[in-house]
């Protein structure tokens, strides 16, 4: 099958594996499961699994197997009405209200909570609250946002220059802590956890780790060597060989390392790209963080951060951002005036779908057909919500939900379009949260960052070290942290788009016990030589599972070279449609929140016009 063929069984990705096995109600009962919103509703404090929780995904999937609704008389009117109540939603709707003040706006959503993958958890412990980031994490670069995201930011209330004070650069570094690996048995003949990557001399961390002779002195060369790699080539033909060179085959033919070593970096970085060393360039390791050797010498890494450090992190990660746009839509749901405060403040989500207010956010709603009215001079919303259908009319529509689900809310798409928006397939992946009364073991093996060569996540490490206004960061290894687990599926057999295909069907049956069992257990093996005991320490986990997560990336090794800009599928794609236009991260083609109000900002533009 070719990537971009969009089918039904390319959008389920194991729906009816999912429905079969790990749901506990009937589909048809889970459809009409009630979601009050009073005064007690507020997700960020549930745990379990979370992300696209059951509840959320259901509806769409069935409209994908064919199931329909009626088109009724609509029920309500608006200016606008958005799919879609994520960090683009919530920034189109801003948008729309500044250059239209009086206009009344409608954003729907198929979750439970606002924010799309910016996610916020929160974890009650010993009278007190840990705050910890489901989604997106972070302002990465905000020195290379546009004009319009960077406005928006300042806007909103974001001072950026604020997080060099709030955010402690060296509290893991003044302890001593450091990288460590859990080396696997399979591929290293024993597990065992090595500290100091990065911090011991290279001889000393290979000495301690399970290698073979020639791994080890492979090891130290391939990071101690000052070598270029690509002698008398110019920068731009370098430049060129690596963006068509994979990290695996670089270390395998140029640096020729043993076998072994390329295990130990296998899953280095997926993390960050979702898919093992034989799927990213070279071109994308010059601008990673470090750890990955063997280029340093032949084209130094230029870092598309510059001088900014990543240190732009609210406690729940973007959520932050999330929450400060729907105080700018809807004062009343988000009380409290500054960046600060909105950390701490109780979201009041009584207040986001209230008659008579200009914008209303409507949530555990799924928008399942889009058209134009017969005239064209309108747009008909149809939704569900607790399994019954709505229909709702705005002027004009944008569709800030996925690309791959637009297709099937607009059969009028053209062909063209919706090839456009099902290429790009969108990246599974899960963050897991983990609460523990202190973090005493990480700080006694000198570590703050353990990554796994070959299990079920890819690594545990310490939240990020910031406190904002009333939020204090925990300071000392004696008090509750939230720790980050990241898993994203990787076997050797699939490639591409289809390792992520393959990814989506895995999580779709997979149940929360499948997690508690590896966060235990991986724990466990790193630190149970500090005291550590996951059966006694583990207070709560929480499971963003984000089937459909990351957008789709256009850089890596498989993506070919487009003669022009309007010839890139997304592109083609995010077309206005009459008085339909689109805006998600997945329209520019980058997993991240300067592309999601970006996207917005172009959005409104287009449908202004109409």
């Amino acid at each position: 099958m070719k990537q971009n063929e969009i089918t039904r069984r390319d959008f389920l990705n194991g729906t009816r594996i999912a429905i079969g096995a790990s749901l506990a109600l009937p589909w048809a009962e889970l459809l009409a499961s009630e979601q009050v919103i009073g005064a007690d509703y507020y997700p960020p404090t549930k745990t379990g699994m979370r992300g696209t929780h059951d509840g959320a995904w259901e509806t769409m999937h069935a409209r994908v197997q064919g199931q329909t609704w009626p088109v009724a008389e609509p029920e309500e009117t608006y200016d606008l009405v958005i799919a879609g109540g994520g960090i683009s939603g919530l920034s189109a709707a801003r948008f729309y209200r500044q250059a239209k003040p009086g206009a009344r706006i409608l954003i729907l959503d198929n979750h439970d909570d606002f924010g799309g993958h910016a996610k916020r958890n929160e974890f009650s412990i010993n009278g007190g609250t840990r705050i910890g980031y489901g989604g997106t994490e972070s302002i990465d670069t905000p020195s290379a946002y546009t004009p319009e995201a960077r406005r928006t930011l300042r806007e909103i209330g974001i001072d950026t220059a604020k997080f060099y004070q709030d955010f402690d650069q060296t509290l893991y570094s003044k302890l001593g802590l450091s990288r460590s690996i859990v080396f696997d048995a399979d591929n290293f003949g024993r597990q065992t956890l090595v500290t100091g990557y990065g911090k011991r001399p290279w001889a000393e961390f290979a000495a301690l780790a399970p290698l073979n002779d020639q791994a080890r002195r492979d090891f130290v060369r391939v990071q101690t060597e000052q070598r270029d790699y690509l002698p008398g080539m110019s920068r731009k033909d370098r430049f060129r060989l690596l963006s068509s060179t994979s990290y695996e085959a670089w270390l395998r033919d140029y640096c020729k390392v043993d076998p072994q070593l390329l295990e130990l970096w296998r899953k280095w970085g997926i993390s960050f790209w979702c898919v093992g060393i034989d799927q990213i360039p070279c071109s994308l390791i010059l601008d990673y963080d470090g750890g990955m050797p063997g280029l340093d010498h032949t084209m130094p890494h230029f870092g598309h951060r510059g001088d900014e450090p990543y240190i732009f992190h609210f406690p729940d990660g973007n959520a932050s951002v999330a929450r400060l746009l729907v105080r700018a839509l809807v004062p009343a749901a988000m009380p409290g005036s500054t960046m600060e405060d909105v950390v701490t403040t109780r979201a009041d989500y009584s207040q986001l779908d209230r008659p008579g207010q200009p914008v209303r956010i409507r949530l555990n709603c799924t928008a399942v057909n889009v058209q134009h009215t017969a005239a064209g001079k309108a747009v008909d919303i149809t939704y569900v919500n607790n399994g019954t259908a709505h229909t709702v009319r705005g002027a004009r529509c944008i569709l800030a939900c996925y690309n791959m689900a637009i297709p099937y809310l607009c059969p009028e798409l053209s062909a063209a379009q919706k090839k456009g928006l099902a290429y790009g397939v969108k990246v599974p992946l899960v963050y897991t949260k983990v609460l523990v009364p202190n973090w005493r073991p990480f700080a006694e093996l000198g570590t703050d960052f353990v990554y796994y060569t070959k299990d079920f996540f890819k690594q545990v490490e310490l939240d990020y070290p910031v406190s904002i206004g009333a939020y204090r960061r925990s300071q000392t290894p004696d008090e509750p942290m939230v720790l980050h687990m990241c898993h994203v599926y990787h076997d050797n057999v699939h490639k591409g788009p289809e390792l992520w295909r393959e990814g989506r069907r895995q999580l779709l049956g997979m149940p929360f016990s499948t997690f508690e069992h590896h966060v235990k257990d991986q724990l466990d093996q790193a630190l149970r030589g500090a005291g550590f005991d996951a059966e006694r320490d583990v207070k709560a986990i929480t499971v963003n599972r984000w089937s459909h997560g990351y957008a789709y990336s256009p850089h890596l090794i498989w993506e070919p070279a487009y003669a022009s800009e309007a010839e890139k599928p997304w592109v083609i794609g995010r077309q206005p449609f009459g008085r339909i236009a689109i805006a998600n991260s997945d329209s520019g083609a980058q997993a991240d929140t300067n592309c999601a109000i970006t996207q917005a900002y172009r959005a409104v533009q287009e449908v202004m016009k109409t």
